[in-house]
């Protein structure tokens, strides 16, 4: 039986390679790659480069997406988060800015591909997405106010902000599997005028525990990283509160995503 659980020594591994860690660098230039893209960059047979690529993709370090005929590539910076919150910032914390440094490198036009597997049910998963006083454990203390129901509003505060962070609307909802939303960030001028984008999470059981998807896309070409830079310590608390009761200690963030 395969398992599904992504260990720290499974990354590790895939980011033991430097032909790996050069595919991630490309993926950081610019995401959402195709495998012929990819292996134009490199001196390397097309097998060579899809066996390296699967080894990343077993590692949850990159995402694949089908876009008619073409299978596209995405970086998938949250177990490098989830490994930043283990190790990295309990010993050095300038090794926490240079990893902190990787959100700002993912500016890729339109689409972001986030997953993450997390020991718990598919019921409790969809709680701790919809709760209110769940969400705030894990999103920087963030409050939501929605009608969960197609076309209801969906609204993003938090005790310390003068007016709303966000709004959107609800337009999907199939408790506990999947829920898509438009979201309009409030919380500044400059990220008011990037307007309205998507985000869809979906969550898929995998023996006892998720697979969380989180797709945030519908984002202009060049779009503000405050939109979408906070998902990996986002996914990263929301993983370490559902399976140990804990709040994160690292640091808090300016984004409110």
């Amino acid at each position: 039986m395969v398992t599904y659980s992504r260990t720290v020594d499974t990354i590790f591994k895939a980011l033991a390679d430097p032909t790996r860690r050069d595919l991630l660098d490309e993926l950081f230039r610019e995401d959402g790659q195709s495998l012929s893209a990819l292996e134009a960059r490199f001196d390397m047979t097309r097998f060579g480069i899809a066996k390296h690529l699967k080894l990343l993709e077993d590692a949850g370090l990159v995402v694949t997406r089908r876009r008619g005929r073409e299978k596209l590539h995405f970086l998938n910076p949250v177990p490098i988060r989830l490994v930043h919150d283990r190790w990295v910032s309990k010993y050095a914390q300038p090794w926490a800015a240079a990893l902190s440094d990787l959100k700002t490198r993912l500016e890729s036009p339109m689409e972001k591909i986030f997953e993450i597997y997390i020991k718990t049910t598919p019921e409790r998963l969809w709680e701790a997405i919809t709760d209110s006083e769940i969400r705030s454990k894990y999103q920087f203390g963030n409050t939501i106010t929605a009608e969960w129901k197609p076309g209801g509003r969906f609204e993003m505060d938090n005790s310390k902000s003068e007016g709303l962070l966000g709004d959107g609307e609800i337009l999907e909802l199939d408790p506990p599997r999947k829920l898509v939303q438009t979201m309009r960030a409030l919380w500044g001028e400059d990220v008011k005028a990037e307007g309205t984008s998507r985000i869809t999470w979906e969550i898929e059981p995998v023996g006892d525990s998720c697979h969380l998807t989180v797709t945030h896309d519908q984002l202009r070409e060049g779009a503000n990283e405050q939109l979408y830079g906070g998902w990996p310590m986002i996914l990263s608390g929301l993983k370490t509160w559902l399976e140990t009761g804990e709040l994160l200690t690292t640091p808090g963030s300016l984004m409110y995503t």
